[in-house]
């Protein structure tokens, strides 16, 4: 549930977000948190500084009615910053994986997440650029910060997009949904059947209870469509922004507010018996960071796929950064 938006207001005041990357999702993201009012001062950094001008000119006079300071900036400029995330890196083009970015946006998280730090010691870092799990693992590194500190937007896009095709299939709002996907943010993502839940009951027992059939065939094919629905978005208009800005408004409300919520978020672990990588599971947002309290309780198939998943993720970590 959403803070009242006059309790926002109240945090607002003394809150600063820098965003490093004027690219559309950077830019969208800014535009989404302006209309939140969850910040009083954002900073728009970016290599191309007349590009980022321009976008900051546009959003200026859209904070005319937000009353909140839009600037562009550099890296000193992420002083005193509550959080600062990282949309910056090489786009995802049609027919690519999010793997298939790793090199070049990992050598550009070199160059980035140090100059952060530098200046921001005590931020809370938000990488939302892809591959988002690999890219966590490294910030982390690069950073020096606690693990609590280092937070990827990983699968909470992958999350609302699964709960909207549950929704649509059986009829309710999304948000009456409960079910999550975890792991990688990508092809090896996992959504969580076992626990999947509508009105307090697992799928299984709700369509016994609605006297419907519970179709596995229509569930593998709605777990394929959330897997796939980046690709497809990327293959018809060039990117995703929209969604994934609005995600990352999501992470920043619980952050600034301590709000104690739940978002299934990456960050750097030990997952089914896979040491120190980054993925996907709930973790407790708050002020401090993102803090995974109790550890999900999956079935033996979701072990043996969640450890996969781990097990891709850190091979692609390992091979970046030459550890192999």
């Amino acid at each position: 549930m959403s803070v009242p938006s006059t309790e926002i207001e109240s945090h607002a005041k003394s809150i600063k977000v820098a965003i490093v990357g004027a690219g559309s999702v950077g830019v969208t993201t800014a535009y989404a948190l302006l209309l939140s009012h969850l910040a009083a001062e954002i900073v728009l950094i970016d290599i191309d500084k007349n590009r980022a001008l321009g976008e900051v000119m546009d959003l200026s006079h859209a904070a005319h009615f937000a009353h909140a300071k839009v600037s562009v900036g550099e890296y000193e400029d992420c002083a005193g910053a509550t959080a600062v995330i990282i949309t910056a890196g090489v786009n995802q083009k049609p027919g690519q994986t999010r793997m298939d970015l790793v090199k070049t946006n990992y050598g550009l998280f070199e160059q980035i997440v140090p100059q952060i730090a530098k200046h921001a010691p005590n931020t809370i870092l938000i990488v939302a650029t892809n591959p988002c799990d690999v890219l966590t693992k490294a910030a982390y590194e690069l950073s020096g910060f606690p693990v609590q500190r280092v937070i990827g937007s990983g699968t909470a896009m992958d999350t609302t997009r699964f709960r909207h095709e549950l929704g649509k299939h059986y009829g309710v709002n999304p948000r009456n949904v409960h079910a999550v996907i975890v792991g990688e943010h990508g092809d090896s993502q996992l959504p969580v059947w076992s626990l999947a839940s509508i009105a307090g009951m697992r799928l299984e027992d709700y369509c016994k209870q609605k006297g419907i059939v519970y179709d596995e065939e229509a569930m593998d094919a709605l777990s394929k469509r959330t897997r796939e629905a980046a690709y497809e978005i990327i293959q018809r208009k060039g990117k995703t922004n929209y969604g994934v800005a609005s995600v990352l408004v999501s992470i920043l409300e619980p952050i600034i507010t301590n709000a104690d919520q739940l978002v299934t978020v990456s960050r750097v672990g030990d997952y089914a018996g896979v040491e120190g990588v980054a993925l996907s599971m709930p973790c407790k947002l708050n002020s401090k960071g993102a803090h995974q309290d109790v550890e999900l309780l999956l079935n033996e198939k979701e072990k043996e796929a969640l450890r996969r998943s781990a097990t891709s993720i850190k091979e692609c970590f390992d091979t970046v950064a030459k550890r192999e």
